[in-house]
């Protein structure tokens, strides 16, 4: 018969792993990816749908923010409400900072991705609530979406997209986007819906949101080191 605290210890392993993965599963377009997305002339929707689905599969600031946004969320309509919202604003500002051509520096849009997920890891902690802040939560989910676009719309401007077709291969990468973030987010939803019904939940929650933190702050940290150190500054 299985250990249940093995079985508990397994599940917060996997949680804490995904908020803790390393820069080697960064999501930045390259390889032949980035070969493919710089060759194509004329709308091509179905390469383009299969790369914004992998660009969220693997990009990991967006899920740890994600997984910081329904740590608490029980409802399930709670939880299509804030991700809704998330996916609102990265879908603007993905299409129209790339349309416009929006010269922002990737490195500080990737900074501020990572302060949005200490945001919501020490909101999670409650520390808002001591110091006496009171903010509408679905306002800040949304106002980050944008962010997170915008740092989404960066990784293909760096490519230097054909304007032949671009608007519907922009449509189709978002699509496939929010196909990805589906699919992981919904691996997520299932392995924190195990790890609630287990007594470790309500023990290490606090270490989890802890660790949430303490990956926000690497991934700024890491993205402001590059603004400077790339030249950009």
């Amino acid at each position: 018969m299985p250990d249940p605290m093995r079985q508990h210890h397994v599940l917060f392993a996997v949680l804490a792993f995904s908020l803790i993965a390393p820069a080697a599963f960064a999501h930045a377009i390259g390889g032949r990816d980035a070969a493919f997305v710089q060759a194509t002339v004329g709308a091509d929707p179905f390469p383009f749908l299969y790369l914004g689905a992998k660009h969220m599969v693997t990009g990991y600031d967006h899920l740890l923010f994600l997984t910081g946004v329904i740590f608490f969320l029980y409802r399930l309509r709670d939880v299509l409400l804030y991700v809704t919202l998330f996916s609102l604003g990265h879908s603007t500002t993905l299409i129209l900072g790339v349309l416009f051509d929006l010269g922002v520096s990737s490195h500080l849009v990737d900074m501020v991705i990572g302060l949005s997920v200490c945001w919501k890891a020490f909101d999670n902690l409650g520390g808002f609530q001591k110091l006496g802040v009171a903010m509408d939560n679905r306002i800040v989910v949304g106002g980050f979406g944008l962010i997170h676009g915008l740092g989404l719309a960066t990784k293909l401007q760096d490519l230097g997209l054909n304007q032949q077709g671009l608007l519907e291969n922009l449509i189709a990468f978002n699509v496939g986007v929010e196909i990805g973030q589906v699919i992981a987010l919904s691996l997520i939803l299932v392995v924190m819906t195990l790890w609630r019904t287990t007594k470790s939940f309500g023990r290490l929650a606090i270490a989890a949101n802890a660790l949430l933190f303490l990956a926000g702050v690497v991934l700024a940290g890491e993205q402001l080191a590059g603004y400077f150190f790339s030249g950009d500054a």
